[in-house]
C-alpha cells in the first residue's frame, strides 16, 4: 500500500521524468491512459506526500495502476509563478487525458493553455467567481472538482483567536493579493473583524522575506495575533512561518492541520487530503467516457478542529474547556 512506502521510494514514485517517457504496452492490450498531476507545492513535503498519496491510492482502488493500464506525471511547482505557467505549458501540448490541478494558481495558469484537456481540480476556493466553471451545479466547460472551502469559514478563524486569547485586538493576516481566493478570504476577514473589535494588518506573501519582515514589523505593537488563511503561501512557507509565530509569541490559527503538527496553536479546515481521493473517483468517472461539464463542483464534506495543547502552554494561554470538547484532535 502506498502508506507504507518508504519516503524516499515514495518521491522517486512521483517525480516522473522531465519529459513524457513513452507508454508502456498496457496489460491485455488495453491503451494505457496519461494522467497528468500539477502541484503547488514541494515533493519533499509530507503533507503534500499524503495528498498525493490518497489520489494514487484512491486510482488504484479503482482499477488505475501506474505502469500498467495508465502513466502519472507528476510536476512540482513550490508555488513559483514560473514554474506553473511552464508545467501548465508542457501539460497542455501533451494533452493527457486527463489533468489533477492542485490549487487556483495551478487552475489559472492551465485554463488558458487548454480548452480540451478534461481538468480536475482540488484546493480551489471559488471555482466561480475566479471563472474556471459557469456554475457549480452544471460546470460547463473542461474543469470541474472539489472546492477546498466557504470564504464564511473566514470568521470561525477570528472567533477562535478570540476565544483561545481574548486579549488579542490587532490580527496580521499572511494575505495573497494576486489569487482570488487570497482576496476573497481577506475580504470576508474585514467584514468579521468589527464584530470581534479587531483591526487587521495584511503581509505580503511574495517571498519568505516578505513574510519574515512584515510580521516582524507587526509584532512591535501590543495585544498580536494572526490568522494564515487558505493558500499557497501558508502551504509553501509553513515551516517558517510556524517559527516566526512561535517566536514572536503570536497566538496564530491556521487552515490547515499540517500546521498545527508543525508546532503552530490552532487550525480549523477541511481536511486537505480527502479531497485528492475523491478526486481520484472523478478522474475515473472521466477516463471512462463522461464529461467534465457534466460532474458537479464538490464543497468539503469534513471540517476539522485541531489544538497543540504544548504550543497553548508555551504561549501561556489557557485552552477554554468547551474549545477542547470541541476538538477533533489535541496535540499534547
Amino acid at each position: 500500500m502506498i502508506a507504507k512506502m518508504k519516503r524516499r521510494d515514495f518521491i522517486a514514485l512521483l517525480s516522473g521524468a522531465v519529459a513524457w517517457p513513452l507508454a508502456s504496452r498496457a496489460q491485455q492490450g488495453e491503451r494505457m491512459r496519461r494522467i497528468g498531476a500539477l502541484l503547488t507545492t514541494v515533493a519533499d513535503d509530507p503533507e503534500s506526500l499524503a495528498r498525493i498519496g490518497a489520489f494514487l491510492q484512491g486510482l488504484q482502488e479503482l482499477g488505475w495502476t501506474d505502469g500498467r493500464n495508465v502513466r502519472i506525471d507528476t510536476r512540482w511547482t513550490a508555488g513559483k509563478p514560473d514554474e506553473i505557467r511552464k508545467y501548465a505549458a508542457e501539460f497542455a501540448a501533451l494533452a493527457p487525458d486527463v489533468i489533477l490541478a492542485a490549487a487556483t494558481p495551478i487552475v489559472a495558469a492551465l485554463q488558458p493553455a487548454t480548452r480540451t484537456v478534461p481538468i480536475v481540480f482540488v484546493l480551489v476556493a471559488d471555482p466561480v467567481a475566479a471563472g474556471f466553471v459557469d456554475s457549480l451545479s452544471r460546470p460547463g466547460g473542461n474543469i470541474t472538482g472539489f472546492m477546498n472551502f466557504e470564504y464564511g469559514v473566514s470568521a470561525k478563524w477570528l472567533e477562535l483567536l478570540k476565544e483561545i486569547a481574548p486579549r488579542v485586538t490587532r490580527v496580521a493576516v499572511i494575505r495573497e493579493l494576486t489569487s482570488p481566493s487570497g482576496i476573497g478570504q481577506f475580504g470576508a476577514l474585514q467584514a468579521a473583524a468589527p464584530s470581534f473589535g479587531v483591526e487587521l494588518v495584511p503581509i505580503g506573501t511574495r517571498d519568505a522575506g516578505e513574510i519574515e519582515r512584515g510580521i516582524a514589523a507587526f509584532t512591535r505593537g501590543p495585544d498580536g495575533g494572526m490568522i494564515v488563511p487558505g493558500g499557497v503561501a501558508g502551504t509553501v512557507h509553513r515551516e517558517p512561518i510556524v517559527m516566526l509565530a512561535a517566536r514572536h509569541r503570536l497566538p496564530t490559527v491556521y487552515s490547515d492541520r499540517a500546521s498545527v503538527t508543525a508546532g503552530g496553536l490552532i487550525s480549523y479546515g477541511p481536511d486537505r487530503v480527502e479531497p485528492f481521493r475523491r478526486a481520484a473517483a472523478y478522474v475515473n468517472r472521466i477516463l471512462k467516457g463522461e464529461k467534465p461539464a457534466d460532474l458537479p463542483v464538490q464543497a468539503p464534506t469534513k471540517y476539522e478542529l485541531v489544538i497543540n495543547f504544548k504550543t497553548a502552554k508555551s504561549l501561556g494561554l489557557e485552552v477554554p474547556p468547551t474549545l477542547l470538547a470541541r476538538a477533533d484532535e489535541v496535540i499534547e
